[in-house]
């Protein structure tokens, strides 16, 4: 009889493989293997995952994967139509240890294999009693009476052990390529597979900027887990040789830190978009979520790319995420639009241009909206044109068109980001801005503090701060800054929306040491100056004020100012009329300040003048 028969029996549904010359044995990873029945030791077992090879060799995955590439460990590669898949042969492993010659402690005998007691070994192969024919036939049933109740018990396992995942944390790929300057790649490929799998509606994905903060983790992945509050993790790696990319995945359960799946995907780098497609369709089989048909097609496009295009992209993404100041955005706008150069098609590459322009449109990018606005529709359009699933594009959209008081069909493109990616949380904290603008503040803060949580890094400090301002609640808008300032004691948003609400909270002394800390950290941010000057008016340091003011008129005469600056200045001073006339003056720029006439506090004290009442009127929210 062959090693393995195919034995059909009474009671069961088909048939299935057992084993007539050996015994049953699980492996590292639960898979059952088989050893000889004449008690000899396994000469030549395979281990079929990068997991069964770390845990043979009494190592992590990351550091099994750089011995395959760099020291020569033997791995083998099963070559398949859409993914690679390795195995390696316990025999060949030992050898190789054994011919490193491990420092003392790292393995004191090949590893994973076991000590043989020495009378065993001693022992020579004993002659095997003869066996009757019906105890062989008797043996076979038991056994396969064994393997189905196994494969039973394991589709119970799977069901009851890989369901339930309704969370995911997508921790930064690891570059495995020896060259820090290959960062932009895996950070890329990262945010990419979390954009895919976050269209998901069954599955609350961490977004990429909550993970990054663990791209080099010193905490173990259960408690990684427990701090993101999520079921499951996955972790992996990008290795970049030439035009090849090998990306290598696995998936854990948060509380048990067991590794039930992993995967390795070698393609060129020009078929990167089909790797990102594959791994977040396998992904989604494995945690055993329900998929609907339209998310389906999402996660399943993808487009071949130049290897150049996607590179541009990549390296303009990287510095757009990482910089803050307006050379790294500009940059981020270089490589954008060398992406594009190379191919007009790419859809993400015109999206990197609209988040730019954004950027740079800003209190804090020092451009008149009036330069950056119409360069953010026209690239957020162009590339929805493109791809009309590109969520992103769809929020950065209704951001600008909610800045030019389209208030209608800046509602329609956050519905529309929510639709296609109920994990959003920038389409989450822009609706909840929109909210906050309609004068239904109670609403806002719903939409928020859901925004917070699926995102609690990025909307976080100013972000929910801002709006628990609009909304009244001062102390929470309070107690949210300090919050945020204890983590990150230097950032200037966060110290310029406390000041905002000190102000409010009638703690304008306080809130002038705040301001003074922020104008010098965003090294003279008109916005913060113009706050600064109603912190010191309230505080009773008109001079002081009075003082500032005449230096941002200075100012203004060599540079772009915002006008809110000056408006909240003169509110701050109680000269109503320069603040009228710098609110006509902010109808014209279609300042961002305006879309907060119905709720902003600073204007309470104008709210009962007609002219304050014809612009509500003008701008669309009368």
């Amino acid at each position: 009889m062959p090693p393995f028969a195919v034995v059909a029996g009474r009671g069961t549904i088909g048939s299935f493989l057992v084993p007539t010359t050996g015994l049953a044995r699980r492996s590292p990873m639960g898979e059952p293997t088989f050893e000889p029945l004449d008690g000899g030791k396994i000469s030549d077992k395979r281990l079929d995952s990068w997991k069964e090879i770390a845990v043979y060799v009494n190592r992590d995955v990351t550091t099994v994967q750089r011995w395959e590439k760099r020291e020569g460990m033997p791995v083998h590669r099963h070559v398949h139509a859409k993914r690679g898949s390795v195995y390696a042969l316990t025999a060949e492993l030992d050898a190789w240890v054994q011919s490193r010659r491990f420092p003392v402690g790292a393995a004191e005998t090949a590893p994973g294999a076991a000590a043989m007691p020495q009378a065993q070994a001693d022992d020579e192969p004993k002659k095997l009693p003869r066996i009757r024919p019906w105890l062989v036939v008797a043996a076979i049933a038991c056994l396969g009476l064994a393997a189905v109740g196994w494969m039973v018990w394991r589709g119970r396992t799977k069901s009851t052990t890989h369901s339930g995942i309704r969370s995911l944390a997508v921790l930064p790929l690891r570059n495995l390529s020896g060259d820090p300057a290959q960062d932009y790649l895996a950070d890329g490929m990262t945010e990419a597979l979390i954009g895919r799998l976050s269209t998901i509606h069954n599955l609350r994905l961490i977004s990429h900027t909550s993970v990054m903060r663990f791209r080099n983790p010193q905490t173990s992945v259960p408690e990684i887990a427990r701090e993101l509050g999520v079921d499951a993790v996955v972790e992996g790696s990008v290795m970049r040789e030439g035009s090849r990319i090998r990306v290598t995945a696995q998936l854990i359960r948060g509380a048990t830190d067991e590794h039930f799946w992993s995967e390795t995907y070698d393609r060129e780098l020009r078929d990167a978009l089909t790797l990102e497609s594959e791994l977040a369709q396998s992904i989604a089989e494995k945690v055993e979520v329900s998929v609907t048909g339209e998310e389906r097609e999402r996660l399943t496009a993808s487009r071949a790319v130049a290897p150049e295009v996607y590179e541009s992209y990549l390296k303009g993404r990287y510095v757009l995420e990482m910089g803050n100041t307006r050379a790294e955005l500009e940059q981020s706008l270089s490589d954008f639009q060398e992406a594009i150069d190379r191919d007009a098609t790419f859809a993400p590459a015109y999206l990197g241009l609209a988040r730019a322009y954004t950027e740079l449109g800003t209190v804090y990018g020092g451009v008149s909206p009036s330069e950056t606005r119409p360069k953010v529709v026209f690239f957020a359009r162009k590339a929805l044109a493109l791809d009309p699933n590109l969520i992103r594009a769809h929020v950065v959209l209704a951001s600008v068109l909610q800045q030019e008081w389209q208030w209608t069909e800046a509602e329609a493109e956050y519905r529309r980001a929510l639709a296609l990616n109920p994990n959003a949380a920038d389409a989450h904290a822009g609706y909840a801005l929109w909210l906050i603008c309609q004068g239904r503040s109670e609403e806002a803060v719903s939409w928020i503090e859901r925004a917070r949580e699926l995102d609690p890094v990025v909307v976080s400090g100013g972000s929910v701060s801002g709006i628990l301002f609009h909304a009244r609640h001062y102390e929470e808008a309070i107690r949210e800054s300090r919050s945020a300032l204890a983590l990150r004691p230097n950032d200037a948003s966060a110290l310029f929306y406390l000041g905002f609400a000190l102000i409010a909270n009638n703690q304008a002394a306080d809130a002038v040491p705040v301001l003074k800390k922020a104008a010098t950290l965003s090294k003279g941010s008109p916005a913060i100056i113009g706050l600064l000057i109603r912190a010191e008016a309230h505080a009773g340091q008109r001079g002081d004020a009075l003082r500032l003011l005449e230096e941002l008129k200075t100012r203004s005469r060599s540079g772009y100012i915002p006008t809110a600056a000056f408006v909240n200045a003169y509110l701050g001073l109680g000269d109503n009329e320069q603040a009228f006339h710098w609110l006509e003056q902010a109808y014209k720029e279609q300042s961002n300040i305006l879309q907060f006439l119905k709720t902003h506090p600073y204007f309470d004290p104008i709210r009962n003048d007609p002219r304050f009442a014809d612009l509500v009127r003008r701008v669309g929210l009368g």
